[in-house]
């Protein structure tokens, strides 16, 4: 989710009902309890394009591909083997025997089923956008599997299959054309990935058991039993592992809270790469402005007014950097097309802007955040991004909040002129950091496409060779900066969890995903 893109926050700290830490011997290693302030919105991978519901789904559901923890590096799962048969044909045998928690089988056909539905949905906070390039999926027989794409040697495809779109639901239990209550998905039973779930408060409790006849790439989960519990305040979190209630807390502790519990000789901090952006969102038909020129000469001025230095410095103890791409550095791919825009704020260049499109200052702009989804410093970050913008004296910043289930649901619906968004890849490749947000049917729903930006998406999709590749990214990030800016990247986060000392198998790598089936207790 985006998946963000994105990162999210839990609903009721929950008190009773199995809080604290348990050292059961039901499990391998005893219970391992995680805290977090994900949360879930849907445990239908076609509702769902956000990271607190894909980190359940990553352990629920199969892949037919999947990243290898530890080196990220992309297998075959519930498949035998992947590959392309011809130029636009990209098949898989999936693995003989496979069933469901609840006895269902798992055949070619639930795949073509799984990846169908996801296209016919097409939920609005959905992931089908990421299907652009999938023109259908035929099941020829039991194992087979075939996807006929529109245009061929797609360098993502294989990613996507271990990515929000991938996962293979039960044809029993699903329906082809609607969405499905989460109550449901659990009391089916179907899961058929390293662990089922056998209790069931949403963004409260819930509780994993292990799937004694899971076969993929992940093997069989170190622990029997993990429990996640959800969070609404930061604080709680941070006071539960320090007080060593819980094992491990992943997302989001503050940066005031990381440090110190940098000091506590009882717990260890883990850090990973980071694949998370933060940005500004732009609706293209209800933000500021008269013209689309004006509209874009009010976005260039935004980028010319906020100061990302001081954004991770005063808000994020430079736990956070400064970001000038639209894709994360560390990966191929990315170039820092935002820096014409100036590393500080040039209110000349903002106003010149402004002036050359005929748009009178100061400017009204109706920013908005979520305070839940993205962490509590986000009413920090946006207070500061407000007092920017307005001592430039160029524009009057009215700063609205809404809880998480409201803002998913409003964001798609031309309820926010210019908000908040964060971003966690869904594969680590330059283009899960483009085309969910700028191609057709983009996961943004702000009215931005752009026929040509489509095409050199296309391209750098099927392009083989590394540098041509490379010089596609690159035009594409170079136009979208100077003539569109759809999005403007502000920061760029690290993986950060924060453990007991007999808490082993904590690995953040880039898939950016923490795995439940490696947490183990010494």
């Amino acid at each position: 989710m985006a998946t963000t893109a994105a990162v999210v926050t839990g609903a009721l700290f929950l008190s009773a009902c199995g809080a604290g830490r348990t050292d059961s011997s039901s499990g391998g290693g005893g219970t391992v309890t995680v805290g977090t302030t994900d949360q879930i919105y849907s445990l239908d991978p076609a509702a769902s394009y956000d990271n607190g519901s894909l980190a359940v789904m990553k352990n629920v559901y199969p892949f037919l591909m999947d990243f290898e923890p530890g080196s990220a590096k992309l297998s075959p799962s519930a498949a035998e083997k992947c590959d392309y048969t011809q130029p636009a044909v990209y098949s898989c045998t999936v693995k003989s025997g496979l069933k469901f928690a609840n006895g269902d089988p798992l055949t070619a056909s639930s795949v073509k089923f799984s990846f169908d539905r996801m296209i016919a949905i097409n939920d609005p906070n959905g992931p089908a956008s990421l299907l652009a390039n999938l023109d259908h999926t035929d099941a020829p027989d039991a194992t087979t599997v075939n996807f006929t794409l529109k245009a061929p040697n797609d360098q993502t495809f294989p990613q996507l299959l271990g990515t929000n779109v991938g996962p293979i639901v039960d044809e029993k239990v699903f329906p082809a054309d609607k969405i499905l209550d989460d109550d449901a998905i659990v009391k089916s039973n179907a899961f058929a990935g390293q662990y089922k779930i056998t209790s069931y408060q949403k963004n409260q409790l819930v509780e994993y058991k292990k799937n004694d006849g899971y076969n993929g790439l992940l093997g069989a989960p170190k622990s029997d039993t993990v429990r996640v519990k959800y969070y609404a305040q930061q604080t709680n979190l941070k006071l539960d592992i320090e007080q060593q209630q819980i094992d491990l807390a992943y997302r989001s502790l503050t940066p005031t809270d990381i440090s110190a519990l940098r000091s506590n000789d009882k717990l260890t901090v883990h850090e990973g790469p980071g694949g998370e952006l933060r940005y500004l969102v732009f609706n293209l038909d209800t933000m500021p402005g008269g013209t689309p020129e004006q509209k874009l000469a009010v976005r260039k001025a935004i980028a010319s007014s906020v100061d990302r230095s001081a954004l991770a410095k005063d808000v994020y103890q430079d736990t956070y950097s400064p970001a000038y791409s639209m894709i994360a550095g560390g990966l191929t791919g990315g170039v820092d097309s935002y820096k014409k825009y100036g590393e500080t704020p040039n209110k000349a260049a903002a106003q010149k802007f402004l002036s050359d499109a005929g748009v009178t200052a100061p400017v009204p702009v109706n920013l908005w955040y979520n305070p839940d989804h993205y962490g509590a410093s986000s009413a920090d970050e946006y207070a500061k991004i407000k007092a920017q913008l307005e001592s430039t004296g160029l524009f009057r910043v009215t700063l609205n909040s809404a809880n998480w289930e409201t803002y998913n649901k409003a964001r798609v619906k031309d309820t926010y002129p210019v908000y908040q968004l964060g971003w966690f890849p869904d594969f680590p490749d330059a283009d899960n950091y483009l085309t969910p947000m700028l191609d057709e049917n983009n996961f943004l729903k702000s009215h931005f496409s752009d026929p040509g930006i489509t095409k050199l998406l296309a391209e750098e999709r099927s392009e083989q060779d590394a540098s041509k590749r490379q010089q596609i990214l690159t035009e594409i990030q170079d136009t979208v900066a100077d003539k569109f800016i759809p999005t403007l990247p502000l920061l760029q986060g690290k993986q950060i969890a924060v453990g007991v000392k007999s808490l082993d198998g904590v690995i953040l790598d880039k898939s950016f995903m923490l795995r439940l089936g490696t947490l183990q207790k010494s």
